[in-house]
């Protein structure tokens, strides 16, 4: 079993930055691949980023290219989205996710395990 923890929501005027975490208990974190999905009130599940296991690929939703980073530390268990030029569009519950092999997905039933999520919210 995975448990995954995030932190760094919050409030925020648009143009402004986050950073997102997401720690994980046990060692299969390493090999496994990592997602960010966000949901909005009343809206579907949307894929945010991806990255494998090793950190050497990463994958974007195109609503976010440029402006997102996701990375990785394996040594400390963690995993970050970076957010800058925020939009209130951005405005969501973000969850992290880890999958159940090394191979970043866009799709949500590819991770096995999923976090509380934490709240972003952009103002105008």
């Amino acid at each position: 079993q995975v448990q995954l923890v995030e932190s760094g929501g919050g409030l925020v005027q648009a143009g402004g930055s986050l950073r997102l975490s997401c720690t994980a208990s046990g060692r299969t974190f390493s090999s496994a691949a990592m997602g960010w999905f966000r949901q909005a009130p009343g809206k579907e599940r949307e894929f945010v980023a991806a990255i494998t296991g090793s950190g050497g690929r990463t994958y974007y939703a195109d609503s976010v290219k440029g402006r997102f980073t996701i990375s990785r530390d394996n040594a400390k268990n963690t995993g970050y989205l970076q957010m800058n030029s925020l939009k209130p569009d951005d405005t969501a519950v973000y969850h992290c996710a880890v999958a159940s092999s090394w191979r970043a997905s866009m799709w949500d039933r590819e991770y096995a395990y999923w976090g509380q999520g934490t709240q972003v919210t952009v103002s105008s």
